[in-house]
């Protein structure tokens, strides 16, 4: 493994670590040359995973694309790298199961969202508006009044459930 501080190539493996549910094993390593620490990750190697855009072209599934965006749209807030890293564990782990070679992004931006309006309606609200294209200020208005919607929805059914009583 090559030394993100130095470039050589000589390390050696202080500690091995399953992560991320049995889907990574984490090695902490140093460098031989310069005694750096870094953490390095294996991951299953999966069939490769194709997403078909909205206007038909395709790309090969990119993780580290898809950690942006949704970095971009928590920035911020107090969500942790972790919990990002968690998203894209779980929306990997689904596309996994669901998909043989071939997603529609459209599918993948849905994921996100679900997993988002989960965490902080904020960051829901900003990746909304970049994978819904929203073009106007009345776009926004609908979103977070639907937003706004579920999680009243939410809370009402939380708070009969605190009293004894079930929603419906």
């Amino acid at each position: 493994m090559k030394c993100p501080n130095c470039g050589k190539e000589e390390d050696r493996v202080l500690d091995t670590r399953v992560s991320q549910g049995g889907e990574a094993v984490r090695r902490r390593r140093e460098c031989m040359a310069c005694g750096y620490r870094f953490t390095t990750y294996e991951y299953i190697e999966r069939t490769p995973l194709t997403v078909i855009k909205r206007d038909g072209s395709s790309e090969p599934f990119d993780r580290n694309k898809l950690i942006t965006g949704i970095q971009l749209a928590c920035a911020k807030r107090p969500i942790t790298r972790a919990q990002i890293e968690k998203i894209v564990n779980d929306i990997e782990l689904t596309l996994a199961d669901e998909y043989k070679s071939e997603v529609k992004s459209k599918d993948i931006g849905e994921m996100v969202l679900a997993q988002l309006a989960k965490i902080d309606q904020v960051a829901y609200i900003r990746f909304a508006s970049v994978y819904r294209a929203f073009e106007d200020v009345e776009q926004f208005i609908a979103e977070i009044e639907k937003s706004l919607a579920k999680k009243r929805k939410g809370d009402s059914e939380t708070q009969s459930a605190h009293n004894g009583i079930s929603p419906g």
